[in-house]
């Protein structure tokens, strides 16, 4: 799968989790907010806007990353806990998403 960010790929389908640890620093070394939405994404730059959408729900939401992960083989982002209410997967702890870079 081609990832997004790379020239002539902005879109991604794959799998999102959801991260809510608190008190930690992100890879950008901002402090974890889980009340923010933000994202962790393993190769787009920090500070990339990203549209992500729930494939079951339809509900989108922006994010602005700031970590690295996912670490979990066969997942495309970490999105926070924020970000997984907004997108309805806090009972599921994942969902099928669509991602698309924002320029």
């Amino acid at each position: 799968m081609a990832r997004a960010g790379e020239p002539g790929n902005a879109n991604q389908t794959g799998v999102a989790s959801w991260y809510g640890y608190e008190c930690r620093h992100t890879a950008s070394g901002e402090r974890y907010d889980p009340m923010s939405f933000t994202a962790a994404h393993r190769t787009l730059p920090f500070g990339t806007m990203v549209e992500v959408k729930n494939l079951s729900t339809g509900r989108t939401v922006m994010l602005r990353i700031n970590n690295r992960g996912p670490y979990k083989k066969g997942r495309v982002i970490d999105v926070s806990k924020k970000a997984a209410q907004e997108l309805g997967m806090v009972t599921s702890g994942i969902a099928k998403v669509e991602l698309a870079v924002v320029k």
